[in-house]
């Protein structure tokens, strides 16, 4: 057993880190095969988050890397005491952050031969924020190793890049995540589908497998830009799925909030209604805080629900090119609606709205309104 057995697929850097962790284990100083600052790229679902805390359980571990004993797990759950996690669920990592962080990163290792640093989505670094990074990375502790994780190279500053070891994860086949799914006791079937629909994120793979009502809320996705027959129902389809975005963003936040809030009240001893003095104060940045992730939470749901429905025009123009074996198309279970669709436009046309699906993704991405970016997107594919 290893703490590299979850990296799916990724043979190569799983090989790099292994090298790395031996020649961190056997020289004092570093080498060509070990470095202070790691960057791990690659597309969402490939893994580059448990690569980087895999690297770091492996760092710490007395035996690099067993998966059995308390440095492994405690560092693959982030919570070592040599392990600093950094992940945001809101819209950005601010400076404050980065400053406390660079303090806590100073400190000497409390129990093993490094102290590892691993920010989970460097690419939201506020530029201040970021800036503040590198300094820290320019003039590393003798015993602190950074590992920075982003989608791509580009999503991170150029000075932060070239002070920085890149690793490139790749997507994982979906042969190697149904392969997966499949020692986890799920239907073959229904396993293949997931992985396809997933086309390799394989935590939402593992989404997708384990919830019919996930599956049947996709297709239905799926199925949303065939009804758009003129401009009015075009409207209503963007409405409907802001809608139900912000539905599920609520819904995923109104426990997980209720939690948050009651038990900072009692940290702060709350009495009655009020809280001790300060304790208002932490209540409002706890709420801004909320706020962000619940409006992150919508984003990334559009987000996934487009590239949803880009899988159904990747299949059209699949059809369309008349290239498309046995296999091939993504939505299988929906063959007939492709084929449909497919003899009824041309290619250029499917390629356009795909070039608009993703236009309307980097829209987002930059804090687009989401009901005006999906009115504009369902025109488009009306």
């Amino acid at each position: 057993m290893s703490v590299f057995d979850s990296l799916i697929d990724q043979d190569a850097t799983v090989s790099i880190l292994k090298t790395a962790v031996a020649a961190a284990k056997n020289s004092v100083d570093e080498s060509q095969d070990m470095t202070h600052a790691w960057l791990f790229t690659g597309p969402p679902g490939s893994g580059r988050s448990n690569a980087a805390l895999a690297f770091a359980a492996a760092l710490l571990c007395p035996n690099s890397g067993c998966n059995n004993c308390i440095d492994c797990r405690t560092a693959l759950r982030g919570v070592h005491a040599d392990v600093e996690l950094i992940k945001t669920e809101g819209l950005s990592i601010k400076i404050d952050e980065i400053r406390d962080l660079i303090t806590r990163s100073s400190w000497a290792p409390s129990v093993a031969q490094y102290r590892v640093v691993v920010i989970e989505d460097a690419d939201r670094l506020t530029e201040s924020a970021a800036n503040a990074l590198l300094k820290a990375i320019e003039e590393p502790g003798l015993r602190t190793v950074w590992l920075l994780c982003a989608p791509t190279l580009s999503d991170v500053l150029p000075t932060i890049r070239s002070r920085t070891r890149n690793l490139t994860l790749r997507t994982p086949s979906i042969k190697a995540v149904t392969k997966l799914l499949e020692s986890e006791l799920i239907p073959t079937q229904t396993a293949e589908l997931a992985a396809r629909a997933s086309q390799g994120h394989i935590g939402r793979a593992r989404y997708l497998a384990l919830n019919s009502d996930a599956r049947t809320q996709r297709t239905d996705i799926l199925k949303l830009p065939l009804t758009i027959t003129d401009i009015a129902s075009a409207f209503r389809s963007a409405q409907l799925l802001v809608d139900a975005a912000k539905r599920e963003a609520e819904t995923d936040a109104e426990k997980r909030n209720e939690i948050e809030t009651a038990t900072l009240k009692e940290a702060w001893g709350q009495q009655g209604t009020r809280v001790v003095q300060g304790g208002a104060k932490a209540l409002k940045e706890l709420e801004k805080e909320q706020k962000s992730r619940q409006t992150r939470m919508v984003r990334d749901y559009l987000d996934r629900a487009l590239l949803d429905i880009a899988t159904f025009y990747r299949d059209t123009l699949l059809v369309q090119s008349g290239f498309s074996p046995t296999g091939a198309l993504i939505n299988g279970d929906m063959e007939r609606e492709i084929n449909i669709v497919a003899s009824g436009t041309t290619a250029e046309t499917s390629l356009r709205k795909l070039e608009a699906i993703m236009k309307t993704r980097y829209d987002l991405s930059r804090n687009a309104a989401p009901l005006l970016a999906m009115e504009a997107l369902m025109v488009q594919l009306r």
